[in-house]
């Protein structure tokens, strides 16, 4: 059986703004805004993965701290690439660090507006050998459930 992580809920003080940030700034798609008189939700997904992140405001979301998630991880296949996409886009980020020169020991971190912390891997490997093949991609959309 597999056991596939999907979603991960992501503590924010401002949902809009949050919204704004991930979508506009570092380039996240946006599945879904969803408001009603009960919730205000969203969820967006980074290009090429399987995993999402949401904001919102339901209970469960509430009892977090905005700002309280540290580490989140993202995979690039180039470290720099991605690095002056980020800063041509206006977001602050740390300089690129390499750890161990194999393949997987390049990072660099961001933070959102809460507060919340990324580390960007390289993995070159992602280049030729993307965990979601594109093909699979182009036949449900970027952002889809594959």
């Amino acid at each position: 059986m597999d056991w596939t992580l999907e979603v991960v809920v992501l503590p924010v003080a401002d949902i809009g703004r949050a919204i704004a940030f991930y979508r506009d700034k570092i380039g996240f798609h946006l599945d879904h805004d969803t408001t009603n008189e009960w919730m205000h939700v969203a969820q967006l997904t980074p290009p090429g993965s399987g995993c999402s992140i949401v904001v919102g405001d339901l209970p469960a979301q509430n009892q977090m701290a905005p700002g309280s998630m540290r580490g989140l991880h993202l995979v690039v296949a180039d470290a720099a690439a991605a690095r002056a996409e980020l800063v041509g886009r206006g977001v602050e980020c740390d300089e690129i660090t390499s750890f161990d020169e194999r393949d997987g020991g390049t990072f660099f971190g961001f933070a959102d507006p809460d507060g919340n912390t990324w580390a960007v891997q390289q993995i070159k490997a992602r280049a030729a050998k993307p965990l979601i093949p594109h093909d699979a991609r182009s036949r449900f959309g970027e952002g889809m459930e594959i």
